[in-house]
């Protein structure tokens, strides 16, 4: 299989990564500028954080209208796989492939820390190597990440099980106390109705490598890579 990263002028999560899925999972990886509309040799496209366009307007809103979003798009309505992480949640929003908006954080200021996780479904292939109701620990950098939408969007979203994942507190439990942005229901990663299409705030590719001390965020491209036909390598280079 074969991972396209799109590369916005200010993104700065790009080669995070480019280095799990290239040098963790060995899989053909191919860095798409902004500019570039032809994804038709990727299997996975995957629109990294950083601050596309300088989060100008707000953020995600230009990136939206790029050559390269306009093919996402039609890959996503092809019922091929989009994964967005932090500003790409914020694009994939504004782009309309997933609902709801991604606001200031609560407290007005920014985040960078690491946070515990509840795992909502396991039946899909982002979340598959994972077990239902399991707590994971991902970093979280950003200071627009509170998720709002209005009430039927919220009760559409949890009525059709869209919610993946989840801030809870250590033990599980998604209280205010452990939300850090104060995103509504404390949602931290959502799907379309389809489940091919996947945006998250907090980042797995800075949870991947064991050199890094933690490892969470690698099952999220494990489970990928099995259902998409790819072989998980037996070691992670370290």
């Amino acid at each position: 299989m074969k991972f396209g990263v799109i590369v916005f002028p200010g993104s700065n999560c790009d080669r995070d990564v480019a280095y799990v899925t290239r040098d963790l999972l060995r899989q053909p990886t191919r860095m798409i500028w902004h500019e570039d509309s032809d994804l038709s040799d990727v299997d996975v496209v995957i629109i990294p954080g950083g601050f596309s366009y300088g989060d100008y307007l707000r953020c995600g809103a230009i990136a939206r209208f790029s050559p390269a979003m306009r093919a996402v798009i039609d890959h996503a309505d092809q019922g091929k796989y989009v994964l967005g992480i932090c500003n790409g949640l914020q694009v994939l929003t504004e782009a309309k492939l997933l609902p709801g908006a991604l606001v200031r954080n609560r407290d007005l200021h920014f985040i960078c820390d690491r946070v515990p996780l509840r795992v909502e479904r396991t039946d899909l292939l982002w979340t598959s190597h994972y077990r239902p109701g399991e707590v994971i620990t991902l970093p979280i950098a950003h200071g627009e990440g509170s998720y709002y939408a209005d009430a039927d969007t919220l009760k559409a979203l949890e009525d059709n099980r869209q919610v993946l994942f989840r801030y809870c507190s250590a033990d599980g439990t998604p209280d205010s106390a452990n939300n850090p942005n104060g995103s509504l229901q404390n949602i931290a990663g959502i799907c379309n109705l389809q489940g091919n299409v996947l945006g998250m705030m907090p980042h797995p590719e800075r949870a991947a490598d064991p050199a890094l001390g933690a490892t969470d965020g690698i099952r999220l491209f494990h489970g990928m890579l099995a259902a998409l036909g790819g072989d998980i390598p037996a070691k992670i280079i370290g």
